[in-house]
């Protein structure tokens, strides 16, 4: 197995595998392209579940968070690239063109984009970067390449402009629903507190209002609880799903689960 290389650092990216991997996304931050060169792509999501094999692309809007699992086929080992379409890049393109989106984006999170002929020739154009990767692209000709995909997007769907150019702020979220979908992710309160389109501060205090009590013991307690109900009904091993939890460790779960219940997971039946 061999990690992900940078075509072009925080920009495109290529990841090789030979064996099934489970990716645990923290938080998609920005709008992402991804090109499936052979193998299987799985996006999970509270929402939904999405997966594509070579030859498929998919655009995922920024602000989510998955789990993405990257599982080789048959005679196929799993590649794929991934460009990163970062805001401050996608507003110089809407100030060149002039684009004015007066709307929020309310459309699919998730898009599987149909194959064109431009398409399928700009997929194509970047594998040389990734057959040759002592060969090194500049920025400046690694940011053309991203331009191009932003305009080969919307040539295929220009409905695509929409998605691509709302640069808005994240509307509020039902907190409540939000929090008992993607409680398992192990990610910081400031960045749930984003996701909900709330300042930190509105965060605590509408989470308070909802859950009576601060969100950090809350999420503690609803992994533990969770992780109690896996092990008693489903016969789950806490060394299979404390990272599914949300916990960094086995012997920091393992510490948790005993603080809060009496006894070691280990020794729950």
């Amino acid at each position: 197995m061999i990690n992900p290389n940078e075509i072009i650092p925080g920009v495109i990216f290529f990841s090789y595998l030979s064996a099934t991997r489970k990716d645990k996304i923290a938080f998609l931050g920005n709008n992402t392209l991804v090109l499936q060169v052979s193998g299987r792509f799985t996006l999970e999501t509270a929402s939904e579940k999405i997966s594509m094999h070579s030859g498929q692309m998919l655009l995922i809007q920024k602000n989510q968070l998955g789990e993405i699992t990257k599982s080789p086929l048959e005679n196929e080992d799993y590649q794929t690239i991934v460009i990163s379409l970062q805001e401050d890049f996608l507003r110089k393109i809407a100030m060149e063109e002039q684009i004015e989106i007066t709307h929020k984006y309310t459309g699919p999170p998730n898009i599987l984009i149909p194959g064109s002929d431009f398409l399928r020739a700009f997929f194509q154009s970047l594998i040389p970067y990734v057959h040759h990767p002592e060969e090194k692209v500049t920025t400046a000709v690694g940011m053309l390449k991203v331009k191009e995909a932003v305009y080969l997007l919307l040539h295929t769907m220009p409905e695509l402009k929409n998605f691509l150019f709302d640069f808005s702020e994240p509307h509020k979220m039902d907190l409540e629903k939000f929090m008992s979908g993607n409680f398992h992710y192990n990610i910081p309160v400031e960045k749930f507190a984003q996701l909900t389109g709330r300042s930190l501060a509105g965060f605590k205090r509408d989470f308070q209002k909802a859950f009576g009590m601060a969100p950090r013991h809350w999420l503690q307690e609803r992994r533990l609880s969770e992780a109690r109900h896996l092990i008693e009904n489903k016969n789950k091993k806490p060394s299979a799903i404390y990272l599914d939890l949300g916990f960094e460790s086995l012997s920091h779960f393992s510490h948790s689960f005993k603080k809060r219940f009496g006894k070691a997971p280990t020794e729950w039946a």
